[in-house]
C-alpha cells in the first residue's frame, strides 16, 4: 500500500479543478476587474457565452417570500430525508434514521432527526395535555403545558442516541453511514430542567428512583435515578427554535442528556417517585445486554464515547486523487470529547483530527483531518477519547468483552474502505 500523508489545506488543492476551469476563472476574473467596460471580444465574448458565469437564474426574479409560508429544503436536497429500517413488524413499532452523511453540522434539522415508535405517533392537542406528578412527593401535582412553560427554562444542545445504534454491526454490517449509525442526531433542547418541577411538588428523601410514562398507544415507560433527575434531565418542550414536532414527543418530553434514547420518554404524561426501580417491560425483557456467559446486563444507561466519519463513507467513491477532507462526529455521554484520532491505514497509525468549537458535553463534536489521496488503497478510521479519558475501542475489543450475542450499547471503531477506483464501502477489522 503506497503511502498516504496529513496535508495542511493550501492552493495547490486547486489542482482538482480542470486546466479548462481554471483559465476559465481566470480570465472572468480579469474581465470583471477591468469593469466589463470593453468590447465583448476574445475572452470577454468566451466569458459571456459561458453559461456558468451567466446562468439562467440571475435573469429573472426569483419566488417571493412566504413561498411557502414555512421554509422548505431546496428540491435538489430533496434526496436528503430519513430512511426506515426495514423488516420492522408494524409501521408504527418502527425506526427511521438521520442522513448522517449529509449533515453539516453539529445540529440535526427538526425534519431529518432518527425516529423511534412503539406504538406510532400519538396527535395531541397541547391544551389537553397534562403532566401527572405522585408517588413520594410532598404536594401531588397536575400541570397544564402554559403551567410548564411559566416555570424558568433552560435551553442546552445534547445529542440523542438510541441504544441500538449500531445494532447491525455486531454480525451484519449496513452499507452506508446512516445504515451504521443513523440512529442518532443532534438538537437545542429547550424545557424546565426536571429538578426545578421536583422541587415545586417536593420529592420525599426516600425517592431514588422516578417512572416516566409516555401517551401514546405503547405507554412507554422506563425507570429513571434520582440523581440523573437533579443532574441535567430536561422536560423538554422545544427543538431547535421551535415546538417540539409530533415524532420526537409533542408537546412534552423527556431529555436525559447522555443516556440511551428509549429513557428520554417522549409524549410525557406521567412522573412517579418511588424507592426502587420499577422493573417495566423495557428495562427487563428489552433494553439489557445479552453477555457472552447468558447473563443479561441491566441499566447500562450511559452511551459511551463514540465517533465515526461520514465523508467519506460507504456509498460515496471519492472523485480523483488529491485533496479529500475527512469530517466526521464524535460523542460521548460522560461529558466533552477531549481528542480524536484518525486513521488511513486500519489503524497502524493515528494523527490527531481537529475539534470543531464549542466543544461542548454531551453533544456532537465535528472533527476534520485534511488528508491528500494518491489513489492507493486506504482504511479510514477514526477513535474519540472523551475527558474522562475512556477510549473508543476496536471492535475486536468490543466483541471480546461483550460477545456477539448483544443488540444494543455497540461503539466499536467504524472502518471504511477506500478502493484504488474511490469506491467506498464498510470493512469489518
Amino acid at each position: 500500500m503506497k503511502k498516504t500523508h496529513r496535508i495542511d489545506p493550501d492552493p495547490a488543492a486547486s489542482s482538482a479543478l480542470p486546466s479548462q476551469g481554471r483559465r476559465r476563472l481566470v480570465e472572468a476574473a480579469a474581465l470583471l476587474a477591468a469593469g466589463g467596460a470593453m468590447r465583448p471580444t476574445g475572452v470577454a465574448q468566451a466569458a459571456e457565452q459561458d453559461s456558468a458565469l451567466v446562468p439562467a437564474w440571475m435573469k429573472h426574479q426569483g419566488a417571493s417570500i412566504l413561498s411557502p409560508a414555512y421554509g422548505q429544503p431546496s428540491p435538489y436536497e430533496a434526496h436528503v430525508i430519513r430512511a426506515a429500517i426495514p423488516g420492522r413488524p408494524t409501521s408504527t413499532a418502527a425506526t427511521s434514521q438521520t442522513p448522517l452523511a449529509d449533515q453539516r453540522g453539529m445540529i440535526t434539522p427538526n425534519g431529518l432527526v432518527f425516529e423511534r415508535h412503539h406504538g406510532g405517533v400519538p396527535a395531541i392537542a397541547p391544551e389537553q395535555h397534562r403532566l401527572l406528578v405522585h408517588g413520594l412527593v410532598r404536594r401531588p401535582l397536575v400541570f397544564r403545558m402554559d403551567e410548564l412553560m411559566r416555570f424558568p427554562s433552560v435551553s442546552r444542545i445534547h445529542f440523542l442516541e438510541c441504544s441500538g445504534n449500531g445494532f447491525g454491526e455486531w454480525d451484519a454490517p449496513a452499507e452506508t453511514v446512516q445504515g451504521t449509525h443513523g440512529l442518532l442526531s443532534c438538537c437545542e433542547w429547550t424545557g424546565v430542567a426536571l429538578s426545578t418541577l421536583l422541587d415545586e411538588v417536593g420529592a420525599n428523601p426516600q425517592a431514588k428512583w422516578i417512572l416516566a410514562e409516555g401517551a401514546d398507544a405503547a405507554a412507554m415507560t422506563r425507570s429513571i435515578p434520582i440523581e440523573k433527575a437533579l443532574d441535567d434531565a430536561i422536560l423538554a418542550y422545544g427543538q431547535n427554535g421551535e415546538m417540539l414536532r409530533p415524532e420526537q414527543g409533542y408537546p412534552l418530553r423527556l431529555l436525559l442528556p447522555g443516556f440511551e434514547g428509549n429513557m428520554s420518554v417522549k409524549w410525557l404524561r406521567r412522573l412517579k417517585l418511588g424507592e426502587a426501580p420499577f422493573m417495566t417491560r423495557e428495562e427487563t425483557s428489552k433494553y439489557t445486554d445479552l453477555m457472552p456467559d447468558g447473563t443479561a446486563r441491566q441499566f447500562s444507561f450511559v452511551m459511551e464515547a463514540k465517533s465515526v466519519i461520514v465523508r467519506p463513507s460507504g456509498g460515496h467513491r471519492l472523485r480523483g486523487t488529491g485533496f479529500h477532507e475527512i469530517f466526521g462526529f464524535a460523542w460521548s455521554g460522560r461529558g466533552k470529547i477531549s481528542r480524536v484520532d484518525v486513521s488511513i491505514d486500519g489503524g497502524r497509525s493515528w494523527q490527531m483530527a481537529r475539534l470543531q468549537e464549542p466543544l461542548l458535553p454531551k453533544c456532537l463534536t465535528p472533527f476534520r483531518l485534511p488528508w491528500r489521496w494518491d489513489g492507493a488503497p486506504a482504511l479510514l478510521q477514526s477513535r474519540a477519547v472523551d475527558e474522562t479519558g475512556y477510549v473508543q475501542p476496536t471492535r475486536s475489543r468490543l466483541i471480546e468483552v461483550r460477545g456477539t450475542h448483544s443488540v444494543y450499547h455497540y461503539n466499536a471503531i467504524q472502518t471504511w474502505q477506500v478502493t484504488h477506483t474511490g469506491e467506498v464501502s464498510n470493512a469489518h477489522i
